[in-house]
């Protein structure tokens, strides 16, 4: 099967999937689709078992599952903040909490740039606009091997000026078909992040001695997360390993690169009851919640400057 392909599981022919043109990948036992809208990683399965909580192909994202977080992750309050000495306002969307959140272009259309069987690398050129007056070449790409999925985000700016920069992504982990109560959770994550009524950090505080500490294996339980953490502590290789394990045994590790410093766990609590957690967001990024105004990770992208990040699922010990 060719690497783009509409969907036939449409409920009539001619009508266009709300997330646009799906790209299946297949390698060995694994298949995943990414969609044109957003960038966004739809689907992921390891001999028919899904390995993210995805969404159907008759339905939008929703709760932000698989998109691409790009030029920023997290939220921005207010939609507020200055760069250069010149103050911006971004569009408020999430207006219950009067933020913009996760960026501009996970409900923009992506293109497919050579896709092949395994590999799909997607493409989108993000013109200025009230709030963001900056040109950026945006690039990810997705690729199967035997090991499992690997994403990396790209960024060059096309501007004549520095550009504030942070990536982001928004995959939900599903180790199994049960709640994520049950799981057994690893986080290597020394500090966390306090937050306000409206999810903007307050301060940090050790994991250390509260519910939040999953620097060794333990079971999630009635913990709820909506969490950043930081101080990450990397396996020699340079990477950070969260990793899952259902009650059977199998398990699932997500690992992210040095370029990513920060990880947004979040346990679905709000989400809608049928997929209320169910699955396990763990959102590797750049920078921290609010960076944009706070500055903190911030990259200053220079004129005709690239940066890459990379993170990808591990599904070695999901196969049983």
């Amino acid at each position: 099967m060719d690497a783009a392909t509409r969907s036939t599981q449409l409920p009539s022919a001619g009508v266009e999937p709300p997330s646009g043109l799906q790209h299946r990948l297949v390698h060995g036992d694994q298949e995943a689709v990414v969609a044109e809208v957003g960038a966004t990683l739809r689907a992921y399965t390891v001999s028919g078992r899904p390995v993210i909580l995805g969404f159907d192909v008759t339905e939008p994202a929703t709760n932000a599952q698989g998109q691409t977080l790009l030029p920023w992750p997290g939220r921005v309050g207010n939609g507020r903040y200055r760069w250069q000495g010149v103050d911006h306002q971004l569009p408020l969307d999430e207006a219950g909490l009067t933020n913009a959140i996760h960026g501009l272009v996970r409900w923009a259309n992506w293109t497919a740039d050579a896709p092949a069987t395994d590999r799909v690398a997607m493409r989108h050129r993000l013109h200025p606009r009230d709030g963001y007056p900056f040109c950026l070449d945006l690039m990810a790409t997705y690729a199967l091997d035997d090991g499992g999925l690997r994403v990396t985000l790209t960024g060059t700016n096309l501007s004549g000026v520095p550009a504030p920069y942070g990536a982001g992504s928004h995959p939900y982990l599903a180790v199994d078909g049960a709640l994520v109560d049950g799981w057994r959770l690893t986080v290597p994550a020394e500090t966390r992040l306090r937050t306000d009524s409206r999810m903007l950090p307050t301060g940090r505080e050790p994991v250390a001695g509260t519910e939040f500490d999953f620097r060794e294996p333990r079971v999630i339980g009635h913990t709820q997360l909506d969490t950043a953490f930081t101080d990450l502590v990397r396996d020699p290789d340079g990477l950070a390993r969260v990793s899952v394990e259902a009650p059977d045994g199998r398990r699932l590790v997500l690992w992210s690169d040095r370029a990513c410093p920060w990880l947004v766990l979040f346990s679905g609590d709000s989400m809608r009851p049928a997929e209320r957690r169910s699955g396990l967001a763990v959102e590797p990024m750049t920078c921290p919640p609010d960076a944009f105004r706070s500055g903190e990770d911030v990259i200053a992208l220079q004129p005709g400057e690239t940066t890459t990040a990379s993170w990808g699922i591990d599904v070695t010990g999901f196969r049983g």
